[in-house]
């Protein structure tokens, strides 16, 4: 005889946790006290469900004499990392209530239940949220949840707010040269004259960029260790907490903290910003030539850079190694040399070359690839007229023959290896001949 789909239907078992809790500890020595009532109530529930699969697990769930408007209590935690572990499929209370009294606490642990395919039941308000009117009855309870979430926010963004527009400190990271104490911004004396000077390099040389090569150089970094970058150094331009302010949503407004960069710094500074960063850029190479630049070379075989730095009227250039800058003081045997020194030496021996009848008759020799009108008198005259011209030139002048002429330069601490183009000797002829470098002095 066939047996009806009614009964070859499959019922699922789902394994269901008790979860019973009382706020007081009133009562709880008795021999039968509430958390009994509640386990009582629910496992009768859970038998009369034995037709469709509900089956009571072992554990029990029990918290007394602890509130419901906190998650921290052990019970609840048990429950929480068995429904974690793919313990428990079904959650059975006397009572919402005996959940969770917050509704912000209660969307949490619905939260849990749905990423674990959980259901739960409340036994004496009819609350199943394995059918459909109880999710409908969850959901609605849910949006509650999150009404008194956003409006929780609400009243902490009003309360952010009113406190910025007084000068009051909110949290967060605080600005370099400030620690936080008892909630409040309190300058920190050394890093705040590193500060300074970062304000003051800037009004000298205008240029992030080459602002940040020097805090590289002086082995200045974030409190967290890292390394001040131009777009860390800009931030810090651009931070009215140096000038006592503090900023609300674009608006700013005296602070309680005390200033560490005065106004009259502040607005020069930012009338440097103010400038395109091309023409800044374009104005500090300009003021600081750099002869060298991408052609010199270290020990280590790392690049040197050009960076300078002012005294009163006076502007001291030097070359700092990229190694240097990356990993500080002391990481090459050749860190920083001057500017004008190391120029003059290679320069030196340019001229020195242009002596040299066998560097002459080379450069001749290359010239006449490209232009056979050149003998070896007129190669020699042109390179040995560049001597006393030199010192007439541009400085962009000097850099782009020096580019022409030098293929490379290497400084180590036994001295310097200048190594030439001769291509670009022939070149230099050829202009000299034509009275092109002569024009451009």
């Amino acid at each position: 005889m066939t047996k009806s789909p009614e009964k070859s239907k499959v019922v699922r078992k789902l394994r269901c946790a008790v979860y019973t809790r009382k706020s007081s500890e009133e009562g709880l020595e008795q021999e039968f006290n509430s958390l009994h009532v509640q386990r009582e109530a629910c496992e009768a529930y859970i038998a009369s469900q034995r037709s469709e699969g509900w089956v009571l697990v072992r554990d029990q769930y029990d918290d007394g004499g602890i509130s419901g408007g906190t998650l921290e209590r052990p019970g609840l935690k048990r429950l929480l990392e068995d429904i974690e572990d793919g313990l428990v499929d079904v959650v059975v209370v006397y009572k919402i209530d005996r959940l969770s009294r917050s509704l912000a606490d209660f969307a949490k642990l619905v939260e849990v239940f749905d990423r674990n395919g959980v259901t739960f039941v409340s036994v004496t308000q009819s609350f199943n949220t394995t059918t459909s009117m109880g999710r409908l009855t969850l959901n609605i309870l849910l949006s509650f949840a999150q009404f008194e979430r956003e409006v929780t926010a609400e009243r902490i963004r009003d309360k952010v707010a009113a406190s910025r527009k007084k000068g009051m400190w909110m949290g967060g990271v605080p600005p370099y040269g400030y620690r936080v104490e008892n909630r409040k911004l309190v300058i920190d004396e050394e890093a705040a004259a590193h500060v300074r000077w970062i304000f003051a390099r800037f009004l000298e040389i205008g240029s992030c960029t080459e602002l940040a090569r020097e805090v590289g150089a002086r082995g200045i970094r974030t409190p967290r260790g890292n390394r001040i970058d131009k777009k860390y150094i800009y931030r810090m331009l651009s931070n009215r907490a140096y000038i006592g302010e503090a900023v609300h949503k674009g608006d700013s407004y005296p602070g309680e903290h005390d200033a560490i960069i005065d106004r009259e710094t502040w607005d020069r500074v930012h009338a440097i910003l103010q400038e395109s960063p091309r023409k800044r850029a374009a104005r500090t190479r300009a003021e600081t030539p750099a002869l060298l630049k991408g052609l010199l070379y270290g020990p280590d075989g790392a690049a040197f850079s050009p960076t300078h730095t002012r005294k009163g009227d006076r502007l001291y250039r030097y070359y700092v190694s990229q190694t240097v800058l990356k990993h500080g003081a002391g990481s090459c045997s050749v860190g920083r040399v001057p500017a004008g020194e190391i120029e003059a030496a290679v320069i030196d021996q340019l001229q020195a070359v242009f002596r040299q009848p066998e560097i002459v008759a080379g450069t001749w020799k290359a010239a006449r690839t490209h232009a056979d009108d050149i003998t070896e008198a007129n190669a020699r005259m042109a390179l040995q007229q560049l001597d006393p011209l030199w010192d007439e030139l541009f400085p962009a002048e000097q850099a782009r023959i020096v580019t022409l002429l030098v293929e490379r330069v290497d400084i180590g601490t036994n001295g310097l290896n200048v190594r030439l183009r001769v291509d670009g000797l022939g070149g230099l002829a050829r202009e000299m001949l034509v009275g092109g470098i002569g024009e451009a002095a």
